[in-house]
This record gives C-alpha cells, sequence and structure tokens, in this order.
C-alpha cells in the first residue's frame, strides 16, 4: 500500500518548513487564476480574518479551510506540485504584497510579521535568516513563458508594466491591500497574521508522482483542476523522459498544445482533451470495442497502468491527428479536393460531434505514408457518413442512439471494411413521412444540417468559409405571417421548405422584411449613406432574388418536395434504403 503523509497545516507551519522547497513541475499547466478567483479569495480571507469589518471580536482558535496542496518529493528532494499550485502560487503572490507594504515599518507588530512572511517566502540559513536569493517556490512549467516574471516578483516586490497573469493579479492584491490600510490602519498587521496563522492548508504527501495523480484524480478541487490532457502529459513526460527525450517531448508538447487551441474549441473540457477524445475512438476501434457505453477519457487512457501513453506510435499519432484537423479548419486545398472541402463544409453544421471521431477513425486507419487520403474513397465515406447521420437525427434523435451503429462501423473501418451500415438501412417512405411531419424549429441542429446539405446541392454554391457565422433564415418571414396570416398550415412556417442558411450578419437585417424587400439583402444594395450592404453567398437564395417576385406557402411547399426528392436520391445513392 503506498503510503501517504496528511497533516493539517497552517499557512505558516506549511511554507516556513525546512523541508517545504516547492516545484511547479514542468507538466503541469501555466498559471490560469484571474482576478475573479482573486477577488474571491480576498474577501473570504478578509471576512474571515477581519469579522465584520472589525466590530466582532477575532477568534484566535478559528481556522479557515483553504483547500489541499498535493505533493510528491522527486529526485532532486523539491516538493513536486500536483495539485494545488493555483491557491498556493496566489499566496505567494498575496503574501510577497503584503511585504513589500510594510517596507520600514519599525513597531513591533510590523517588525514581526514582515519577519514571519520573509521565512514563508524565502528559505533560511542554519540560523534562521531568510536568503534573499533563494525562493521557497519554483516554476518550470514548459507551457508557461511568463514563469520568470512570477519568481522576479517575488525576488523583487515589483511587478511594473509586466502584463503576465502573475503580474495582474500581484497589482490587484497591492490594490486590495492600499485600501484595506487605508480603511483599517490599526489593523494592518493582523490580516497577514492571521492568513499566516490561522488559514489552513491540507499538505498530501505522496511517495511518487503515481500515487499523488491518483489522489489528485479523487479530490474535488475548489481551484482550477488539472484537465485530463494535463494527466496524460505527466505520463508521456515520465515515458520521454526515461528514453531521454524530455526537452523534445516538452517543445512537441507546447506547440500541439497551441495547435489545438487554434483548431478545437469544445463546450467541455480543454481543447487538448479534444484531441484525446478523437485519438480514443481509433483506439477503442482498433480494440474490437462496439459497446454503446463509452468511458470517461481518463479511466480510458489510465487503464494497464496507461500503456497506449507507453507507446511510441500514440504521441506522435496524435501530432498527426492535430494536423489532420487543422487543414480541415484551415480549409485547406493542398490537402484535400473542392468536393471534399464542400462536404467537411456541410458536416461542420452536423446535428452533433460524432462526426468528428467517425472521421478521425477513417483518417488514422486509411492515411498514406504522406498523411494523405485517398480522394475518391474519402468523398464517398464523407457522403455516406452525411446521409445516414442527418437521416438518424429524425428518425432516431440523440446522440445515444447513434452510438450503436457509429461504433460498429468504427471497428469495420480499423478492419479494412467499407462502411455500410447494412443493418440500418433507412424505409424511403417512413423516411419522407418523418420528414414531412418533422417541426425544423430553428433551436434544433437538424435544421441548420440539413439546410447547409441543401445549399450545397447546388453545383453553382461557392465554398464558404468555416469563420463566416449561419444561421436559419425564414424565407417566408414569422412576421408576415403575424400580418397578414395568409399560410392556411401554420406548421409550414417551420418546414424546412421555409428554411435556408443565411449570414448573421444579413439575417439580423432581412429578418422582419416582406420577400420583395428581402430581395435587396439577398442580393446587396447601397443605403442612402451610400454605404455598400453585401449580400449573401448562398447561391440559391441569390436565385431566388433573381427570378422570383414572390415566396409563398405554395413555394415553400414545392421547396419542401424539391429538398426531400434530392435528399431521398442522395440517400438511395449511398445505398442507405433498404
Amino acid at each position: 500500500m503506498s503510503k501517504l503523509n496528511v497533516d493539517q497545516k497552517t499557512v505558516k507551519d506549511l511554507f516556513q518548513a525546512k523541508q517545504s522547497d516547492f516545484l511547479i513541475p514542468d507538466y503541469q499547466r501555466p498559471y490560469a487564476w484571474g482576478e475573479a478567483e482573486c477577488q474571491t479569495l480576498w474577501d473570504d480571507i478578509f471576512s474571515f480574518a477581519i469579522p465584520d469589518d472589525g466590530r466582532v471580536e477575532f477568534d484566535s482558535n478559528s481556522e479557515y479551510f483553504l483547500g489541499p496542496i498535493v505533493t510528491f518529493k522527486n529526485g532532486e528532494g523539491k516538493m513536486e506540485v500536483i495539485d494545488g499550485q493555483q491557491r498556493l502560487t496566489t499566496l505567494m503572490l498575496l503574501l510577497r504584497a503584503f511585504y513589500a507594504k510594510f517596507g520600514h515599518m519599525q513597531d513591533k507588530a510590523s517588525i514581526s510579521t514582515k519577519q514571519n512572511i520573509e521565512k514563508c517566502l524565502w528559505k533560511t540559513d542554519e540560523f534562521g535568516e531568510p536568503d534573499m536569493q533563494q525562493l521557497k517556490i519554483d516554476s518550470e512549467v514548459a507551457t508557461d513563458k511568463d514563469k520568470d516574471e512570477f519568481l522576479d516578483i517575488l525576488r523583487n516586490g515589483e511587478a511594473g508594466i509586466k502584463k503576465s497573469r502573475y503580474a495582474e493579479n500581484y497589482r490587484f492584491f497591492q490594490k486590495c491591500i492600499d485600501t484595506f490600510l487605508g480603511s483599517f490602519p490599526t489593523y494592518f498587521a493582523y490580516l497577514p497574521t492571521r492568513i499566516m496563522n490561522n488559514c489552513i492548508l491540507l499538505p498530501i504527501e505522496a511517495e511518487s508522482q503515481d500515487t499523488a495523480l491518483r489522489i489528485f484524480s479523487t479530490l474535488n478541487d475548489r481551484g482550477k483542476p488539472l484537465s485530463d490532457a494535463d494527466i496524460f502529459k505527466a505520463q508521456f513526460y515520465k515515458f520521454y523522459s526515461a528514453a531521454g527525450k524530455k526537452d523534445e517531448f516538452i517543445k512537441k508538447w507546447k506547440e500541439l498544445e497551441e495547435l489545438c487551441e487554434k483548431i478545437f474549441h469544445p463546450t467541455s473540457g480543454t481543447p487538448m482533451d479534444e484531441l484525446f477524445t478523437r485519438y480514443m475512438y481509433f483506439a477503442r476501434a482498433k480494440m474490437g470495442i462496439k459497446s454503446s457505453t463509452t468511458e470517461a477519457l481518463r479511466k480510458f487512457y489510465e487503464k494497464d497502468d496507461y500503456t497506449l501513453l507507453k507507446k511510441d506510435s500514440t504521441f506522435q499519432d496524435l501530432i498527426v491527428l492535430a494536423h489532420f484537423w487543422e487543414d480541415v479548419s484551415n480549409q485547406d486545398k493542398d490537402r484535400f479536393s473542392p468536393r471534399i472541402l464542400r462536404r467537411l463544409f456541410v458536416l461542420n453544421y452536423a446535428p452533433n460531434g460524432m462526426w468528428t471521431y467517425f472521421v478521425s477513425v477513417y483518417f488514422m486507419q486509411n492515411r498514406d505514408t504522406d498523411e494523405m487520403l485517398d480522394d475518391e474513397t474519402f468523398f464517398s465515406f464523407l457522403n455516406k457518413i452525411t446521409g445516414f447521420i442527418w437521416t438518424y437525427a429524425v428518425t432516431n434523435p440523440g446522440v445515444n442512439a447513434l452510438r450503436t451503429p457509429v461504433y460498429a462501423e468504427m471497428v469495420n473501418v480499423v478492419n479494412g471494411q467499407p462502411v455500410t451500415f447494412a443493418d440500418y438501412k433507412f424505409d424511403p417512405s417512413k423516411v419522407e413521412s418523418m420528414f414531412f411531419n418533422f417541426s425544423f424549429h430553428n433551436a434544433r441542429p437538424i435544421t441548420k444540417s440539413m439546410s447547409a446539405w441543401w445549399a450545397f446541392q447546388d453545383d453553382g454554391q461557392e465554398l464558404l468559409s468555416l469563420e463566416t457565422v449561419f444561421e436559419i433564415e425564414h424565407i417566408y418571414s414569422r412576421s408576415r405571417q403575424d400580418k397578414e396570416k395568409k399560410l392556411t398550415d401554420i406548421r409550414n412556417l417551420e418546414s424546412l421548405g421555409n428554411k435556408a442558411l443565411l449570414e448573421k450578419r444579413i439575417n439580423i437585417r432581412a429578418s422582419d422584411y416582406r420577400f420583395v424587400d428581402k430581395k435587396d439583402y439577398y442580393l446587396g444594395f447601397t443605403n442612402n449613406r451610400n454605404q455598400k450592404k453585401e449580400g449573401t453567398k448562398i447561391a440559391e437564395l441569390i436565385a431566388l432574388a433573381h427570378t422570383a417576385t414572390d415566396f409563398t406557402e405554395d413555394d415553400i411547399l414545392a421547396r419542401f418536395r424539391r429538398i426531400m426528392d434530392a435528399f431521398l436520391a442522395f440517400l438511395k445513392e449511398n445505398e442507405l434504403v433498404g
């Protein structure tokens, strides 16, 4: 059983201990606390240490719990911080800001408090005197370009014009302290003293990094916890350090992290977590896993003592996969043909994110030695998954339902088998009926999905930028129905036949106009102030503006019929109907 040293300590006892030599290791993430977190810390500590603005007597036996600090002693005898980096760093900045303010104050309380802060920040010699050249904390965070500013602030007590988070937070605490000193001058020495003597930390010292990581994963950290990718980075770091490739790994990890931050924008987790998630589906498929129950990301990778992360190929695979998605994001014309880019644009508006996992599996399995895909087979694959995912969103809504057929096909992909969805062919008449009765409200993702698909059924539709924000246009507007009430079936307002992609900048202006007025917005015009207003790039709307004088309920129904016929033909062409 792994041994742990757990002993509740005051800030003073922990920081002043001889063995306290903290190291923020290079695999940790950069310091992330901002003013909001610092404000919360200040407010909490102030309310505790100066109760009711000093009108209530402070109980010297009271305690305020700040949270855990998880460390392990590394080979150099330093306390390597696994959890608690944010609060530890911030407390150091706070104490340094207090220390700088004491300056040349000579009253007994100030001198005593200043000396105590010194022993929290700096190492001491055998006579207990602080050595101002040796801090109690060091940072080697590989991806933190500002770590030297942190150490410089602790040494010199000045943030100057520095722009790092460390400097911003240090200046924030300086302002808080100035305000406190101006309002409560007689309490000035009491606040930092009570922080050191009565604020409690729970240092948990593990005997190894692995034990520390396991402890961390079970803690509900009040601060900003390490992401899954941070935990994986620690495993990679150990692996490549043992292979003598630590510096090379750190450099590549930083580059990969910066790349992921540019191309991935997940709703939860970090951009690096998203990359690991996409790779996980490839790894799952290689293991033959078809189960619709997906393990949590960390649980998947930690199996068998992180075996997957201890393979030479895994990190390189992640880099290759990230560059593939970078080229998707950049709509790279050297990697992808125009027809592939058009399919990828449509998939960008998929009703759920499953397609990104599916495409990741396909790419990792079918890439050639130049990390390229065969255009013909990739085009066929994209068409097939588009038709299947779009139809399933209407006939079997919910991403959970999609897992069973897609996971099975992922296994087929890595086994060199074609994607067929053989057990899930659609009945054309059932599909048509469900689409006809489905209300394509704008809030439903499939509405934008179908609108994007239909836009690119027009051969004249140019490739659109993924950076352009599109919304759903009611060609026959709601306001027109409110005023004219000409629709015999109000459901046609939300029919797919009445929906189209339209740039947000235009939709805001055009949404409440009659069709005859909308035409100018579709085509673009020059206003009374001689300002040119650019039109849409949706080819169908441009053609409609040029050829139609009105857009009525009959037009909605006819357009729905054209969309439906084309979509059913698309499903048949891609062998998705039974």
